[in-house]
């Protein structure tokens, strides 16, 4: 399924749960290679993503000369936000072209978050669908800027207070765009009891006309953080993805590969087939226990021809091949037509 088909879910959630669509993103892993960036499509898809989402921007117009680093600079030991940014900001228009026109050639939606009004003017003709990242929830010109494409939104939340998050959707709601909030945590890496995955139920109440997701900074581990906002009603599953995780850099090691991702989608085939359907019904595999498990009214002792039937003539006992004690009631009362033995299943023809 395309994500643009997700926004045309009237009520995304239907008192069930969906299977996420997966969002590897990929960032700027690629560290300026083609082939690298390349690769990761490749092992994306691999791994069973929906998309492969990538980060378009200029170190000039994201961070000023004294932007001071918020992640791990054990991991990461770039101390400015504008130095790191200028190592990876060599990827532009055509590049991002390249990797669309590549991600249609093996099934794989593209997708790259902008940020900044050149990188979202050409993107836009690249994609269906905008992602702006929790860093710009408060940047109301940027919002609106990429609102007036006229497509669906997917806001990430992180770091957000409840009245920033509503007032942003209030300014994408006046320009009708339809909206999806991620739950975000910003914090690289973000523990696990940081997960808060709880404020997604949040976000479902307080927003129950949006869908709602998940952008994941946690360690991969055994993907269970993911596996966990899926089950609570998450439709988007958004998180980092690399080749190596071991690789020095702010977005590797926190991010999944594709055998991390390969677990969390054989993971929820198996926890959705186990799931299986949200309608109420007994399953045709159940008819044997139907037939036989469940009782019937049975005499419980000779009830000869022309007697009316009492209630202490008749007890309950496997199987369900006469009538149902459901029906005693009507049982009760009626003239024996036969000589009813003491054990036999009763039957509508005995009686009448």
């Amino acid at each position: 399924m395309k994500l643009q088909e997700l926004f045309k879910v009237t009520n995304p959630y239907e008192k069930k749960l969906y299977k996420p669509y997966i969002i590897a993103e990929a960032g700027v892993n690629h560290e300026g290679s083609m082939e690298l960036a390349k690769r990761l499509c490749d092992e994306a898809k691999e791994g069973g993503a929906d998309a492969i989402k990538f980060q378009t921007y200029k170190a000039d117009t994201i961070a000023s000369k004294d932007s001071p680093a918020y992640w791990d600079t054990t991991k990461e030991p770039t101390k400015s936000q504008h130095e790191l940014f200028t190592k990876h900001d060599k990827f532009w228009k055509v590049e991002m072209q390249e990797l669309k026109e590549y991600c249609e050639s093996i099934g794989l939606e593209f997708m790259s978050t902008p940020f900044d009004i050149e990188s979202a003017t050409f993107l836009n003709e690249m994609m269906d669908v905008f992602k702006i990242s929790s860093s710009d929830l408060t940047n109301k010109p940027f919002i609106e800027f990429m609102c007036d494409f006229g497509k669906p939104i997917i806001l990430s939340t992180g770091a957000s207070s409840l009245s920033e998050i509503a007032e942003a959707v209030s300014w994408i709601e006046k320009k009708g765009n339809p909206l999806a909030l991620l739950h975000c945590v910003l914090n690289y890496p973000t523990p696990d009891k940081n997960a808060n995955l709880g404020m997604i139920m949040d976000l479902k109440t307080r927003f129950p006309d949006k869908i709602i997701g998940y952008s994941d900074h946690t360690l991969p581990q055994d993907m269970k953080v993911c596996e966990m906002a899926t089950m609570i009603g998450s439709v988007i599953i958004e998180k980092h993805f690399t080749h190596d995780k071991t690789l020095p850099g702010n977005d590797h090691y926190h991010a999944m590969d594709k055998e991390d991702l390969k677990l969390f989608r054989n993971n929820l085939e198996r926890t959705f087939e186990i799931l299986g359907g949200f309608k109420i019904e007994a399953l045709e595999d159940e008819s044997p226990a139907r037939a036989n498990a469940r009782r019937s009214l049975v005499a419980l002792k000779d009830i000869p021809k022309g007697k009316v039937i009492e209630k202490g003539d008749l007890t309950f006992k496997r199987p369900a091949h006469g009538v149902s004690p459901r029906f005693i009631d009507e049982v009760i009362g009626k003239i024996a037509l036969i000589d009813i033995k003491n054990d036999d299943v009763l039957k509508w023809d005995m009686f009448r």
